[in-house]
């Protein structure tokens, strides 16, 4: 335990150089990115919910 708290300031600095190496996106990539998960979401919503209604529509003829 006491060698671990002693390797914790290498550990950290170790990390520090590791994050410099990062290729970060930039805020115009983000937005693009964010935008699509936005607009597929909606899109899978809308089938999933078209599909619900259906198979509701569906099941209550076969019941009747």
């Amino acid at each position: 335990m006491i060698n671990r708290i002693k390797g914790l300031p290498k550990f950290i600095k170790e990390v520090k150089e590791e994050l410099k190496k990062v290729n970060w996106s930039t805020r115009q990539e983000l937005v693009s990115a964010g935008f699509l998960v936005v607009i597929v979401s909606i899109i899978l919503t809308s089938y999933i919910f078209c599909v619900d209604i259906g198979l509701s529509k569906l099941v209550q003829l076969i019941l009747k």
